[in-house]
């Protein structure tokens, strides 16, 4: 991997993190709101029968929240989901499709049309116990 693409995953992971925080943000300030407003309303309404109906809307609010950290950190105390995990499946599925490729024939690949390939040539020619199959 070259380090403008180790920096662009790292950037793209650093706004993924950012877009948790003020997800989490939002969360805590709304819940602070809809708080707030359940303690105005429950002294001041009926007094049969208050009840604290904040946490409706918050709770399934919560269970969003829990997905998309979830998205972002993984499950805690295991790798499910985790960086490291996608990188170990994703190194599994390639050695399995390589597998898979070497027991089949494919037909080579032609060249596109006006290809320049001066500095392999030059490369061949200057040493030239080289084999074409060397160049590859």
């Amino acid at each position: 991997m070259d380090e403008q693409h180790i920096y662009k995953q790292a950037k793209k992971r650093v706004e993924k993190k950012k877009g948790f925080y003020k997800h989490l943000s939002v969360f805590i300030a709304v819940g602070f709101f809809f708080l707030a407003m359940n303690v105005v309303t429950f002294f001041n309404g009926d007094a049969d029968a208050p009840i604290l109906w904040f946490f409706y809307p918050m709770l399934p609010w919560s269970i969003g929240l829990l997905i998309h950290y979830f998205s972002i950190f993984g499950l805690p105390g295991s790798n499910a989901l985790s960086e490291k995990w996608e990188e170990e499946e994703l190194a599994k599925e390639l050695a399995r499709l390589r597998r898979n490729r070497q027991g089949r024939l494919e037909a080579p690949v032609e060249p596109e049309e006006g290809l320049d390939l001066k500095e392999l040539e030059k490369e061949k020619e200057a040493r030239p116990n080289w084999e074409d199959k060397d160049l590859v």
